[in-house]
């Protein structure tokens, strides 16, 4: 019956995603194509001083993201240390220096990461004007690095990848916005709360007094949502009732995790002028989805033990309003696509159960991957495939008619060595420095063992990967802890961004080189195969020896 249920709630999805595809991937195709400005925004080029009709090279591109994502973490920083002088503070106090940085890196990376209670930490003012203004931006810069990256590909001889800040612009205006506003009034038609009501203590059935906290919650969901940003207004995240009150809703955000990312692939293939090249990318998107989704609910449904046996599966750490099936759907789908919402805690799955989330995003995020960033990152591996079947055959290889070269190899080369690094170098510091180990492994970790090495490894595997999530099971509040996952959240934003942009602009400068009958189809069953290994064999396996230590261990012990 469980397994009913979660082929009818994945086919409820995929027919939504099915019809929106085309639909939605056209739109989006249209809004960094079209060569009209609407009124509202040629008032906000004027007021920054852009020309609209000028483009920038990938340097000129680069520096406009850094310095945009640079003001919006400083102006960030600041609100969260003038906290109780603002309006709607709710009575609370500054948060420290280092939560604060981490907070303001974690929202401007698309990360989302939370070292704190939502509710007992940041007063409405910090929470819709920093925390959500930053959930449209980090979301608008990923989708416009992804689009420069395409236009690289469908670009001749030009060396321009496009504007970054009508890029912006276009991409909050009229894309995030419209749909964020849509989807918060559904969340709130289905029970999701929206008001400014503060604290409100009540009496309990069993005659004690229990603090209830309000706020702008459905406005900050839909955007966390369709952003895959993921950060919640409440500590327990989208397990809360007030951020996720039902099994349809929770339905709903899956689906609004899902729309973009799945819908990119489609304007990519519009934009380079071959849809066929978007189904392939969406087909091997869908192929690691569904794989992921089935075997973490297996794992979740055939959990050993009297009481999961009982429950009809693992129910720790789980919403009974969800069950197990919709509980693995939420997860396969926010760690799959870097949004780090939750609807049950990960730290509560079965050991091989949590190795699922944990691999989702070892693999990049890809599957369909954040917005934008899902994108950007599937072609780089595009790349990596095609240079392989290059090799193999003896001819230079091609992508969308540029060549790949040294110089495009290099890039994806350091672009795919960039988040394993970040991950591995975290986790064994945080083992290997005397004082930094003690504070981990004494105040930081619950649970001690191989349980708690998964738990640092998943942290730092999600401030990598801008992910969000948390096993739960790790108290990330500390100095070290907070610095390290900042600094590897920043690190593993901009770094692929700058390979990024830079691939993106080599392929600009190059001309189209001509099919001939040697040329790689990269539209067929085996180009997507192909790239279906590169993926597992390039990224998945480099974690494969710290997964024996952690997850794999405990799963088989």
């Amino acid at each position: 019956m469980e397994w009913l249920f979660a082929l009818a709630a994945l086919a409820s999805v995929a027919v939504v995603l099915g019809l929106s595809y085309r639909l939605f991937g056209d739109y989006m195709a249209w809004v960094y194509t079209s060569e009209k400005d609407w009124k509202i925004e040629r008032g906000l080029y004027r007021l920054i001083g852009v020309d609209p009709r000028s483009g920038q090279s990938w340097q000129a591109y680069l520096r406009s993201v850094l310095a945009f994502s640079l003001v919006g973490a400083l102006v960030l920083y600041l609100l969260q240390r003038f906290q109780q002088w603002l309006p709607y503070s709710l009575g609370l106090s500054a948060p420290s220096e280092h939560l604060s940085f981490n907070t303001a890196i974690s929202f401007v990376t698309n990360t989302n990461w939370q070292s704190y209670s939502p509710e007992a930490t940041l007063g409405y003012t910090v929470q819709f004007a920093g925390l959500v203004v930053q959930n449209f931006a980090s979301a608008a810069v990923g989708i416009a690095v992804a689009i420069a990256l395409v236009r690289g590909f469908a670009s001749r001889r030009s060396g321009m990848i496009g504007n970054f800040w009508v890029d912006l612009v276009r991409g909050t205006t009229r894309i995030l916005l419209p749909i964020a506003v849509i989807g918060a009034v559904v969340l709130m038609i289905g029970g999701v709360i929206q008001n400014f009501s503060g604290f409100t203590d009540v009496t309990t059935l069993a005659g004690t007094t229990q603090t209830i906290p309000g706020g702008p919650v459905a406005s900050q969901e839909a955007i966390k949502l369709l952003g895959t940003n993921g950060g919640g207004f409440f500590n327990t995240n989208s397990a809360h009732p007030f951020e996720n009150p039902t099994a349809l809703t929770s339905l709903f955000e899956v689906f609004l995790m899902l729309v973009i990312p799945v819908s990119l692939p489609r304007a990519f293939g519009r934009i380079v002028g071959d849809n066929r090249q978007g189904y392939a990318i969406l087909a091997t998107m869908t192929v690691l989805f569904v794989v992921s989704f089935v075997a973490l609910t297996a794992f979740e449904l055939s959990a050993g033990g009297t009481a999961p046996q009982l429950a009809g599966g693992a129910m720790e750490g789980k919403e009974t309003r969800f069950g197990v099936v919709g509980s693995t759907l939420y997860g396969t789908t926010s760690t799959l696509t870097s949004s780090g919402a939750v609807n049950s805690m990960h730290d509560s799955f079965t050991a091989l159960g949590g190795m699922m989330p944990l691999l989702n995003m070892m693999v990049g995020e890809v599957a369909p991957g954040g917005v934008g960033s899902g994108l950007y990152g599937m072609l780089i591996l595009a790349v990596i495939a095609v240079f392989i079947a290059g090799l193999l055959v003896g001819r230079t290889p091609e992508y969308l008619g540029k060549r790949i070269g040294p110089r495009e190899m290099k890039l994806a080369s350091l672009y795919i060595l960039v988040t394993p690094t970040l991950v591995l170098a975290g986790t064994a510091l945080s083992f290997a420095l005397p004082g930094v180990r003690d504070e981990v492994t004494g105040t930081s970790i619950w649970n001690p063992g191989t349980h708690g090495l998964t738990e640092v490894l998943y942290a730092f595997t999600s401030a990598a990967n801008n992910n969000g999530s948390a096993f739960a099971g790790i108290t990330a509040n500390t100095p070290w802890l907070n610095t390290a996952l900042g600094v590897a959240m920043l690190l593993g934003r901009f770094v692929p961004m700058v390979l990024v942009l830079a691939l993106a602009g080599s392929l600009a400068g190059q001309d189209r080189v001509p099919v001939t009958g040697g040329t790689l189809p990269t539209h067929r069953p085996q180009f997507i195969g192909l790239l279906l290994g590169v993926i597992v064999i390039v990224t998945a396996l480099t974690y494969f020896p710290v997964l024996a230590l952690g997850p794999l261990a405990e799963g088989l012990a």
